[in-house]
């Protein structure tokens, strides 16, 4: 693709940009934002952009992004009952700390099994209905940002990684399927990622949070 037929398509999808899209993009920046601070608010707030985006990627046939983000939704339920989850002393049992050892293996067979499996049932897809989908990069988005997310329920540092990894694979992506928009707000929860990242792992040693 030369540079002027990537501004040309960059420019046919801005136009074509729905306000449902411009308000999914801008709840889940300001989700993210809250991540980043470690407020409640990540949830309530995520949850507008996660539904809006379970109808938008349906609509288009592109299952894979539907799976993500119904994942997401309901992880984002079981993140905010957790986060708000207190001790007999009234102190929040979720605290922004490192992984163990095991805990990183866990998340590796964590996100193998989300891959193999995702994979397999998009390379289905894409035969029997929808040509739309690209099995492997969708399968490795969408696996990333499955062990993100669960990741980011238990306050974990290296749910960031995971959100890097996703989102670096999700800019190329989305914008091959002209959701232009999206992909400029992927690369900006890729910058915001970043930032998260030295947020939390500011926290977590600050606490002496290290399994």
């Amino acid at each position: 693709m030369t540079y002027q037929e990537f501004l040309t398509q960059f420019i046919e999808g801005m136009r074509a940009t729905t306000f449902l899209e411009y308000l999914a993009v801008f709840s889940g920046i300001a989700s993210v934002w809250f991540s980043r601070i470690e407020n409640i608010w990540v949830y309530p707030v995520g949850l507008i952009s996660t539904v809006i985006y379970i109808f938008l990627s349906a609509e288009r046939s592109l299952f894979g992004e539907a799976s993500v983000n119904l994942y997401y939704t309901i992880m984002s339920i079981y993140g905010w009952v957790l986060w708000l989850k207190k001790d007999k002393q009234q102190h929040y049992v979720v605290t922004v700390q490192f992984s163990s050892r095991r805990e990183w293996v866990q998340q590796l067979l964590f996100f193998a099994f989300f891959y193999v499996a995702i994979y397999a049932a998009l390379h289905y897809l894409k035969q029997a209905f929808y040509s739309a989908t690209i099995p492997w990069a969708d399968a490795f988005a969408s696996a990333t940002a499955f062990t993100g997310m669960w990741l980011m329920a238990k306050k974990k540092v290296e749910s960031w990684y995971w959100w890097i990894a996703t989102n670096i694979a999700s800019i190329p992506l989305y914008f091959a399927k002209q959701y232009v928009f999206t992909s400029v707000f992927y690369f900006v929860l890729f910058v915001m990622a970043v930032f998260g990242l030295i947020e939390w792992r500011k926290r977590a040693l600050k606490h002496g949070k290290i399994n």
